[in-house]
């Protein structure tokens, strides 16, 4: 029987990412461990969507951050307010942002072309969010970052330090379970074929369960950041992919998986002795 490619997107971020990978001749199962649970709007968030319109930046850090977004502003907002520049770390929630809002998204420099997203090609990470010019020079600029409870503080620290006032706000939560009995025993076991992983909070998760053969497996990472931080936590073949779109994260699956395929993305492949 062939060996399963383990996926632990929720929601229809994931089922995108499994129907191109089974495209591409992959038998994907999913590890099910992470719900996305939109939080109760409190009388601060309804402050926040109320007065969007003072706001100078709007930075949303998530897909499902620009959905409950989305959602918001379309209660409060028949017409959105002009003057604001939305910004993503990914093409998926620019992408999100401009066919429910309408509105241009400054993204890294990503490999989408989709419209409404501006940028080029490369790393979908906070970091490369911070290099753009207009995030540069924003002293004294209102910035509203809209993500999910915890995570990194990076932007907001940064974008402080750069002399922005920052506005944090939560609009979800993530809640993690348990794999299933059947996949704690392949994640012990080693028994598939590779792992994909775009979050720290999902790979410190299951890290619990992975055992010295899982830990030897492939694991494909959305970024050298990722990569790292599996590195400190044991995994020894590290596949790192041009970005977490389904794309980039399906073309390392072959490049790693399938010599033949070698060309196919530009994405890394690590073993412990080269980090």
């Amino acid at each position: 029987m062939t060996q399963p490619v383990l996926i632990c997107r929720p929601g229809a971020r994931g089922q995108a990412l499994a129907e191109l990978l089974r495209t591409g001749g992959a038998a994907v199962e999913a590890l099910d461990v992470l719900a996305l649970e939109a939080l109760p709007e409190d009388s601060a968030a309804r402050s926040v969507w109320l007065n969007i319109d003072q706001y100078d930046k709007v930075v949303v850090i998530s897909p499902f951050a620009a959905e409950c977004l989305s959602e918001a502003l379309d209660r409060y907002w028949p017409q959105l307010p002009v003057g604001i520049d939305y910004y993503s770390v990914g093409s998926a929630t620019a992408g999100i942002l401009f066919d429910q809002l309408g509105v241009r998204v400054r993204i890294p420099p990503s490999a989408s072309s989709k419209a409404g997203v501006q940028g080029e090609h490369g790393e979908n990470t906070s970091e490369a969010l911070l290099t753009l010019a207009s995030l540069k020079d924003v002293a004294h600029q209102r910035i509203l970052l809209v993500a999910g409870e915890g995570g990194r503080t990076l932007l907001a620290d940064t974008l402080a330090e750069r002399g922005a006032m920052v506005t944090r706000l939560a609009v979800y939560r993530r809640v993690f379970s348990p794999p299933s009995a059947a996949m704690q025993a392949r994640l012990r076991s080693g028994d598939y074929r590779a792992l994909i992983v775009t979050s720290g909070e999902l790979l410190e998760h299951l890290a619990k369960w992975c055992d010295q053969a899982a830990l030897n497996q492939p694991l494909i990472v959305s970024s050298h950041r990722l990569a790292t931080l599996a590195g400190t936590l044991g995994f020894s073949d590290l596949k790192v992919a041009s970005g977490a779109t389904p794309a980039a994260l399906a073309a390392t699956l072959e490049r790693s998986c399938n010599p033949k395929g070698a060309d196919v993305d530009q994405g890394t492949s690590l073993r412990a002795s080269d980090r």
